[in-house]
């Protein structure tokens, strides 16, 4: 299964059909948008709260340089290794690096979104050394040889009818009667991956938030996947895009409240592992641990007019508010980053022109800046890259865009336009019967050929005034 951001015309259009498909978005983002209400709710004034959260990602990333610096000399001085990785290649060779010097074969992991972006799993792979993911859902798409469909929930795009299916053809679990028992498939799931824990030299993690001022990486999950997955092995790598940090532990008590209430709708994540370093020889833990900084596009980002992108905190609360992921899903997108804050990231990271209808797949209603807990202007964002994308567009389409303003701009041009096009639609009446226009000619094609053009009106609102006020309708 390739994702391909340029498609998403194609891709939603094959979405909108697949019965499967929305019945799952029906049953979990709905569900979902509910209980990120219902916890927000909860809180004692939650606008403020996201106020405050948003204050403390913008400050972070008013500071960013200096407190990456502060993360690598607290975490080296308590004898861990930070590494920096400019892109995604140059991740995976950083890994493999690590595994050929520690002879690491087999590794589990912990669910990481930036690893998603490098594609760090297969290049492992081909290079000899078997990662398995464990968090369920990235079991899941991993068993199926598939790409995560939400940023918190990778298998949003399933029933759990689907999952039984695969688990049954795929590894083998005895057929449930209807209605499938989602538990037992868990328990199923959870005893395969219980012996391989113990088999694992490597552990894998991402990070959700790194605080600059003592130097600790923390992941929040519902799982004991994650803390498995980074106490049992020996050499524990975390992998984390530089906008994950903030300055000071005020900072983060504020973020790890609006997190998991927006994302799942839970007060707390499960467990919330707080990593500083290798254990030493006073506790458990790995013998070694590294850090990569991933930049893979951030610091172009960074340096933009779409700096306020870099603090979303991917709790996934625009995703499963906004009725363009409601009805198509993730995979659509083609990225790894969908719904409106993937339609804004995905062409600042991957370039503008390989993910051009991105930003168009949005219908602006605001939904998901009112969901997010940290209330960046999402909406604002997709406009301006709109505005980006139609500036590069074609000489042709520039000049037809300068005339359609001009004549906008100038109000006998526009009532000449309006009356000609009352008698055009006049014209088109008389000839087919219809009220309402089904076709136009390109580019206007755009609109007909998903809905009808509705009938202009028998007179203008400039007439109408004229004739009922006695004044210019423009004043």
């Amino acid at each position: 299964m390739e994702l391909k951001a340029n498609q998403f015309l194609q891709s939603a259009t094959i979405a909108l059909e697949d019965i499967q498909l929305k019945t799952a978005l029906d049953r979990g983002t709905r569900s979902a948008d509910k209980a990120r209400i219902t916890a927000m709710d909860e809180t004692t004034d939650p606008e403020a709260l996201r106020q405050q959260g948003r204050g403390a990602k913008l400050r972070a990333l008013a500071d960013l340089p200096d407190l990456l610096e502060q993360i690598e000399t607290n975490i080296t001085g308590r004898g861990g290794q930070v590494l920096w990785a400019l892109d995604g290649d140059e991740v995976n060779r950083q890994v493999l690096a690590i595994c050929r010097e520690h002879d690491l074969r087999f590794g589990v992991k912990s669910k990481s979104m930036v690893t998603e972006e490098t594609a760090l799993v297969p290049y492992l792979k081909a290079h000899g050394v078997e990662m398995l993911e464990t968090d369920l859902g990235e079991f899941v798409v991993q068993v199926d040889e598939s790409h995560p469909s939400h940023i918190v929930t990778p298998i949003m795009h399933m029933t759990k009818e689907k999952v039984h299916d695969l688990f049954v053809e795929k590894l083998g679990m005895e057929p449930m009667g209807d209605p499938v028992d989602p538990k037992a498939m868990t328990h199923f799931a959870q005893r395969l991956l219980r012996r391989k824990y113990l088999d694992a030299d490597l552990g894998i993690t991402g990070g959700n938030f790194m605080i600059a001022e003592t130097g600790t990486v923390v992941i929040c999950t519902n799982e004991g996947n994650g803390r498995l997955s980074t106490s049992l092995p020996r050499v524990h790598i975390a992998i984390v895009g530089i906008e994950k940090v903030v300055p000071t532990w005020e900072d983060f008590a504020t973020l790890v409240q609006t997190l998991p209430r927006a994302s799942t709708g839970q007060r707390m994540t499960v467990y919330t592992s707080l990593f500083n370093g290798p254990a030493g020889d006073e506790g458990d833990g790995p013998e070694h641990f590294y850090l990569i900084l991933v930049d893979n596009g951030r610091s172009n980002v960074y340096a933009s007019d779409y700096t306020e992108a870099l603090a979303c905190i991917r709790c996934g609360a625009c995703l499963n508010t906004c009725p363009v992921y409601q009805q198509v899903g993730g995979h659509a997108y083609g990225t790894v980053y969908p719904g409106p804050i993937g339609a804004v990231l995905t062409p600042l990271l991957m370039g503008k022109e390989n993910a051009a209808p991105l930003p168009f797949a949005s219908s602006l209603c605001g939904a998901c800046q009112a969901a997010c807990p940290v209330d960046i202007h999402i909406p604002d964002m997709l406009l301006k890259l709109r505005h980006d994308l139609q500036a590069e567009q074609d000489p042709v389409w520039q000049m037809g865009m300068k005339g359609f303003g001009f004549a906008f701009s100038h109000p006998l041009l526009f009532e000449a336009g309006l009356k000609l096009s009352g008698l055009a639609a006049q014209a088109y009446t008389e000839a087919t019967g219809q009220t309402t226009v089904d076709r136009l000619p390109p580019p206007l094609d755009g609109w007909t050929n998903s809905r009808d053009f509705p009938p202009f009106a028998s007179e203008s609102f400039h007439d109408w005034w004229r004739k009922n006020r006695g004044g210019d309708a423009g004043h």
